[in-house]
């Protein structure tokens, strides 16, 4: 694969149908983590904000328990757990709504059995969006750090790791050639 290019009408990349069921299965399973049992399938453009039910709680919400999701949705606030509970309590829906969003985009772009994508600026920022959270997601799984490449490139192949680390490495791959497919 060589990456996603610019095209005179936005950013193309071919994927093999491997490439495209790796992509697609992670994106769903993060898409449903954050919006919950069939998020992935929804096309009504993700969850409803019920500003009823924001408004009508007792108090600010607590971070999320899941690591994963601590990492996809973190305090905004660290040091003031009330500020951030509050910030949290307005906020978290649209920011859950939009990563359902952008995961729906990935998964209606993005053919089921390999062949080319073909993005507008739009679909391409939704893309970089879910990616990343995909990549946020598999590096709190895979107890990834900064030094990762040192880590990986020493990493014994027995490791249960190391297939999920070329997977992570792939989708690091495709954030940054659309990156640059951007500029």
């Amino acid at each position: 694969m060589a990456g996603f290019r610019r095209t005179p009408r936005g950013v193309s990349a071919r994927f093999t149908a491997d490439q495209v069921g790796i992509v697609r299965n992670l994106v769903a399973q993060v898409a449903e983590l954050v919006g919950g049992p069939g998020s992935a399938e929804a096309a009504d453009g993700g969850l409803p904000i019920d500003f009823a039910a924001i408004l009508a709680t007792d108090g600010p919400p607590a971070p999320p328990e899941d690591p994963v999701l601590a990492r996809l949705l973190p305090d905004a606030y660290g040091d003031d757990p009330d500020a951030a509970g509050e910030f949290r309590r307005y906020t978290e829906p649209g920011l859950r709504s939009g990563k359902v969003a952008a995961a729906q985009t990935v998964l209606a772009t993005l053919p089921a059995t390999g062949g080319r994508v073909r993005l507008s600026a739009g679909d391409a920022e939704a893309w970089l969006r879910s990616l990343n959270d995909v990549r946020l997601a598999l590096g709190v799984v895979l107890g990834i750090t900064e030094d990762y490449e040192r880590e990986f490139a020493s990493m014994d192949p027995g490791d249960p790791r190391e297939a999920y680390m070329h997977v992570y490495d792939f989708l690091t791959f495709l954030q940054e050639t659309l990156v640059r497919a951007l500029r």
